[in-house]
């Protein structure tokens, strides 16, 4: 075993999303500290103190279990990362020599204020395939207590004060383990179960709290993991081989995705944020706004509408708000007017050697559309019927059809989840201009399903989420 101390290049890519989930709501629009969606800090893959944990509803650990093919003497390329909480206490320098704490300390440019900052942290190593069987290897790393002043100047370079930056020990470990499965190829279940190890205890009143614990803990913790021949299975879309053994893997407060790229299977994210396949930061992102489950043009132009005392609250906050302030503040038009939206989908039809005149639908062969050169392909006006009904598991499916609501894990919505086992009325067949068919339906009891019908407002399955019944 080897600890590395440079950056795996073969991270990059996956690097760029995985920072979208370090920083998930470190710092919340409008980006202030005195907003109340950031007074409480860091939700997500938080590790505490194991002492904290318990009584706490939070979590010591985060396990990860995932497949993957290893050629020859493959070599496992591992990376955790976490944020390290630093407490921030502004002082002020009084005329006597004296420093005391102050709740905000009052600049030009900016407001000075008591913060929680986060610092990022990584422990890197490579090891043999070879060498994870049995026990595998343990991997303890510690990030010492340590205390830091800065001083904080006006505007004339006299200093007025100075900001105070404690942090507690933080202690871990990174246990990763690989066992063979049986099975007609070589498949191995890689485990790697990171914990956060401190021995402190909370102490009576203030010191059991959580922002007691918070100093101690692994924020945001995230494990990278690559192989450098062979690769890894995906596991929300195994092969059909596999999928006793993926459903086997026990993964525990995080989720293992695909994530070197489109086309690639040798990195791995496993993330307190559940992920697709292959994720990817949207290329109009003009930079961190701190919150990936936000739209970024909403983000930029709420911000731009800030007070300037608010921008200088923001910008004495933090140093990441702050360059999310000057980001807003600087963005040319063009920039933000790239943010309005994209539509992945389309990119292959309209890229620079498609046709771009007037196009429409023209016959259905075999149930397929097929284009002519009339109206804009992209009108739904300008189709021919498609088939109103289709075969699902060799039984003729369209319009008055029941039907089993049996919907896969690939959902992103996890209301659809609940629907599972419930049965449903198709209302219409719909073929969009890709090819794909999906099942309007309403769900059988729901008191509201004559007012949906009415407003034209159905849940959408396609043909392998559902199981046809009996006709009503």
């Amino acid at each position: 075993m080897t600890t590395t101390t440079e950056r795996d290049s073969r991270f990059d890519t996956a690097r760029h999303v995985a920072d979208a989930v370090l920083f998930e709501g470190y710092v919340l629009y409008p980006y202030r500290a005195s907003a109340a969606k950031n007074r409480l800090r860091w939700q997500f893959g938080v590790l505490v103190p194991p002492a904290w944990a318990p009584e706490h509803g939070e979590h010591a650990y985060q396990r990860t279990e995932v497949l993957m093919e290893p050629r020859g003497e493959a070599t496992l390329h591992l990376e955790l990362r976490f944020l390290h909480g630093r407490r921030r206490t502004v002082q002020r320098l009084y005329e006597d020599g004296r420093y005391a704490d102050v709740g905000e300390l009052h600049l030009p440019d900016r407001i000075l204020v008591p913060w929680d900052e986060g610092t990022e942290e990584r422990v890197a190593l490579a090891v043999p395939v070879a060498a994870l069987a049995g026990e595998g290897v343990v991997l303890p790393f510690t990030r010492p207590a340590r205390e830091e002043s800065e001083p904080v100047l006006d505007g004339s370079g006299r200093a007025i004060g100075r900001l105070l930056l404690r942090t507690e020990e933080a202690e871990g470990r990174v246990r990763v383990s690989a066992a063979e499965l049986d099975g007609p190829y070589r498949v191995l279940k890689l485990t790697a179960v990171v914990e956060n190890t401190s021995a402190w205890t909370p102490a009576d009143g203030d010191g059991a709290t959580r922002e007691a614990a918070l100093p101690r803990s692994l924020v945001a913790a995230h494990l990278l993991m690559g192989l450098d021949a062979g690769s890894f299975l995906s596991m929300t879309d195994p092969p059909e081989w596999a999928r006793d053994a993926v459903a086997a893997c026990d993964n525990r407060h995080t989720w293992p995705v695909l994530a070197g790229g489109e086309g690639r299977a040798d990195v791995v994210l496993s993330s307190p944020i559940i992920l697709e396949d292959h994720p990817a930061i949207a290329p109009e992102s003009a930079g961190a706004m701190y919150d990936a489950l936000e739209i970024d043009e909403i983000l930029a132009l709420r911000t731009a509408t800030l007070t300037e005392e608010e921008k200088r609250e923001a910008r004495g906050t933090d140093a990441r708000a702050a360059a999310v302030i000057e980001l807003a503040d600087s963005m040319p038009p063009e920039v933000l007017e790239r943010l309005h939206g994209a539509v992945r989908g389309l990119r292959e039809v309209t890229g620079p050697d498609s046709f771009d005149g007037p196009s429409t639908l023209t016959e259905v062969p075999d149930g397929e559309a097929v284009f002519r050169p009339e109206a804009p392909w992209w009108d739904p006006a300008g189709a021919d019927p498609a088939p109103e009904r289709i075969l699902v598991d060799g039984v003729s499916v369209g319009p008055g059809s029941r039907v089993l609501l049996r919907p896969g894990l690939r959902r992103t919505d996890a209301q659809d989840l609940f629907l599972r086992d419930r049965t449903a009325l198709v209302e219409t067949v719909l073929h969009d201009v890709d090819g794909g068919v999906h099942l309007a339906v309403t769900v059988e009891g729901d008191p509201g399903a004559d007012i949906r019908r009415e407003q034209g407002r159905f849940l959408y399955f396609q043909p392998d989420e559902v199981a046809p019944l009996e006709d009503a």
